[in-house]
This record gives structure tokens, sequence and C-alpha cells, in this order.
């Protein structure tokens, strides 16, 4: 496995990913602002996770909506149906399938959602046009990249901290989460995917933690570098909270941690 698509193992840590979730909310209300819903669409959620946005704009629409998310791991697609099931929700499903090889037809949806999820595809491209493919002739669609790693500080605190502990084979994948955030490297995706129609934009939200203390407990919780914990001993890993903890002190404020990142979102139609 090489460094770059050393991620974590998403099926294993589904149920704790959803530690994250309400931090990652401003991203999901942006992406479902941008993509001008209407009772009666058609959608999909590409690489949906744990069910986000997805759910989120099935409560708005209560049933006038017909949702359709889609991931390629296990856990999470069966985290997300349980609270479809948990809340009663209509209108929604979620199934188990890699974005590059969507099993519905041409033409199916009105709307194609995606947090977070087009720099972590297999093929990025591939999942692109598999997204295109099923639009509907001008059905819109709203997406959502990490920006460069230097905007991404909690990724480059796990990376610094790492790097030098465990071997390269198994530091944080900074190079493939922020793959997508260069100089018009999104903008050439979306072109050769057959997009012609599409803005790209820059976006800044906030990680707002109670604390440090508050960061790193959702930190371990979500399981979330345990490939990189798994790799050192004791000792090392007492010095890791410690170590990040340096790079943090810059962002407390008034004894909270608010931590800006930024990401890129491209809006437009088929």
């Amino acid at each position: 496995m090489s460094a770059e698509n050393n991620q974590p193992d998403w099926d294993a840590i589904a149920e704790k990913f959803d530690l994250w979730l309400p931090h990652i909310a401003p991203v999901g209300a942006s992406l479902i602002q941008a993509l001008r819903a209407q009772a009666g669409d058609h959608i999909i959620d590409l690489a949906s996770g744990t069910g986000e946005p997805a759910l989120t704009l099935a409560r708005q629409f209560n049933g006038a909506v017909t949702i359709v998310g889609v991931d390629a791991a296990e856990g999470m697609v069966r985290a997300a149906h349980n609270k479809v099931i948990q809340e009663k929700l209509s209108g929604i499903e979620f199934k188990k399938m890699p974005a590059e090889t969507l099993t519905f037809g041409d033409n199916t949806f009105d709307k194609a959602l995606c947090r977070f999820g087009v720099m972590l595809f297999e093929d990025p491209l591939k999942g692109l046009q598999e997204m295109r493919r099923v639009l509907k002739p001008g059905g819109r669609f709203a997406l959502a990249v990490w920006s460069t790693p230097e905007t991404m500080p909690t990724l480059c605190w796990s990376y610094k901290v790492f790097k030098d502990k465990v071997p390269e084979e198994q530091h944080p994948p900074i190079a493939k989460v922020t793959s997508m955030g260069g100089p018009d490297v999104l903008d050439d995706h979306l072109y050769r995917a057959g997009f012609t129609n599409f803005q790209v934009t820059k976006h800044i939200f906030n990680y707002d933690f109670k604390s440090f203390g508050d960061y790193w407990d959702t930190v371990e919780a979500s399981d979330i570098l345990k490939q990189q914990y798994d790799a050192l001993d004791t000792k090392e890993r007492e010095s890791i909270r410690d170590e990040v903890g340096r790079f943090a002190k810059d962002f407390i404020n008034n004894g909270r941690l608010i931590i800006p990142h930024e990401y890129l979102m491209a809006t437009g139609t088929k």
C-alpha cells in the first residue's frame, strides 16, 4: 500500500466517524443550498459515508424528494441505513456501491451531491464520469473536496508528528486527501469527465472545539489515526498528544480550539 492511498479503514470505523459529523456539517449545509433541490427531485449522494448530507436533505424535504446514497464501505452504508430506520425517514435509501461503477441507468437523477468523497475515490475521474452519466441533461451537481495541505491544519499536524515515527506506507494520507485541491486540478477533472458548465470556489469553515482536550478526545475516539497509533510503542504513543498540542496552541482563543479549514466547492450542470 502506498502512503498516498493509506486511508483509514472506513468500514471498521464507520460508527465512530459520526463523531466528526457536527464539525463538517457546515460544508453539507453549503452543498445543500447550492444544489437547489426541489420537490419531486431524484437525488444521488455519492460516497455518503454514514449518511450525510443525504439524511439532512431527506429531513428537510420530508418525503418530497427521493434520495439514494451510495458508498463503497459496507460499514458506512449499514450505519446510514440504521439512521433511516431509527428516524423513520421516507424517500431515502443507501446502497453499497463504488462511485466508479454505479449500477443506475443513464440520465436517472435530477441532482447529485458529494461531500469530501471525490478525492478519496479509487479513480476520481471515473467517479466524476459516472456522476455525469447518471445525471439527467440539465441536472445539477454540488460537490466539495479538501483544498491544499497547508489549508488543512489538523491533517498537517498529524502528518508532521507521525512522518518520522512510522514507515512511509503508514504516513497519514495527506497527499490523497488533498489531491484535488491544487490549482486547476478539480477543474481539469470536471472538464475531462465531460462537464462544461460549472464553477469552482474556495470556502473556509472552522473546526470548533471546547478545548484542545475535547479535540484530542475526538481524534482518539474516532480511530481516524488507528493505523498510525498501532505502529507505535507505548512511549511513542504518549508523546503524540503533546506534539500535536504544540501545533494547536496557536489556534486556542479563550480556551476554545478554533481551526480554519479550506475546501473547494464545485457546482454546475450536465
